[in-house]
């Protein structure tokens, strides 16, 4: 009796553990969310919209996009930090979300490193310094002339406190040594309405990718690109660091996970991501909106992420910007 019990118990066991297993094989069996943390029409609600519709249909599924912007991109990074570790809720993470914000906010409530299992990078772009077409300011030098005559009376806007807009803008201050007002809002569309509007910002430094079209509608001005070295898509438009030495900038794409992810998971939808990014045709897509397809590992990707951290805990402290 005894001996059946035990071999009962043995059965019961070995059961729990290829049950997990099992489930892993089948993932996924239902439609995937896919978290924004920012509003639509920005750069990661794009590429979100991008890169999905492939990769579900070589999942055999569908990704649900979700909007959850707000601090910066922390609203919905920590929705996704809690969600469950199960490979059907993942995000659109960047370079203020999962680099910019744990040195910027005191009390953010998730750790961009520990609380993510990394998928892959979707690309990289430089911001864009744009103003509206009938704006005084014709160049990059008349900016840097008037934020240093008249220190405080220029006013910036960005997607968010912690975006790589506003980053740019603190180190744009940083290395002319003039001052500007940064005005955030919620999302690249607001910011850009809020710039078209002319009741808003004189100026931003905006990702690539929304700014584009109303660079070529001719309702903004391109001054200047954040990168080191002029953007391939904007060859005439040069780059800060040819007037600011030192100056540059360049804005990441990337997709993760909630860490704890099952490895069969999180390979399978890596995988996956990468063959969509390495595709021809969307590798051109990216590239006509100002991006450099990336593809990273997961591996890669975690490497990259922790030394980004590490830049940016810099320019945060040099510029002594602490948020609640």
């Amino acid at each position: 009796m005894q001996a059946r019990i035990m071999l009962c118990a043995a059965i019961t066991a070995a059961a729990a553990v290829v049950t997990p297993l099992h489930a892993q094989d089948k993932w996924p069996s239902k439609p995937i969310t896919y978290v924004v943390p920012f509003g639509a029409g920005g750069t990661t609600d794009i590429l979100a919209r991008m890169v999905t519709p492939k990769a579900g249909s070589a999942l055999g599924t569908s990704f649900v996009i979700e909007n959850k912007p707000g601090a910066g991109g922390g609203m919905g990074t920590d929705f996704t930090a809690k969600a469950a570790p199960d490979g059907y809720t993942i995000q659109g993470g960047t370079i203020s979300s999962h680099a910019i914000n744990v040195s910027l906010y005191s009390k953010l409530p998730y750790d961009p490193i520990k609380n993510f299992q990394p998928i892959t990078m979707i690309g990289s772009m430089p911001n864009v310094l744009v103003v509206r077409a009938d704006s005084p300011y014709k160049s990059l030098q008349d900016v840097i002339a008037a934020i240093k005559s008249k220190p405080g009376t220029v006013s910036y806007a960005s997607s968010g406190n912690g975006t790589s807009q506003h980053l740019s803008g603190v180190f744009f201050e940083q290395t002319s040594g003039g001052k500007m007002v940064h005005v955030p809002y919620k999302s690249s569309a607001e910011s850009l309405n809020g710039l078209l509007s002319g009741q808003g910002p004189e100026l931003i430094f905006e990702n690539l990718a929304p700014a584009m079209p109303q660079i070529k509608a001719g309702k903004l001005r391109a001054l200047a690109v954040t990168s080191e070295k002029r953007a391939a898509s904007l060859p005439e438009v040069p780059a800060v660091a040819e007037t600011m030495p030192g100056y540059a900038i360049v804005s990441w794409q990337a997709i993760f996970a909630p860490a704890g992810v099952p490895k069969p998971v999180v390979d399978k939808l890596s995988a996956e991501m990468i063959k969509v990014i390495s595709d021809p045709e969307m590798r051109a897509k990216l590239l006509e909106q100002g991006i450099e397809p990336g593809g990273m590992t997961p591996a890669e990707l975690g490497a990259f992420q922790k030394a980004e951290v590490d830049k940016w805990a810099r320019v945060v402290k040099d510029a002594n910007i602490r948020l609640d």
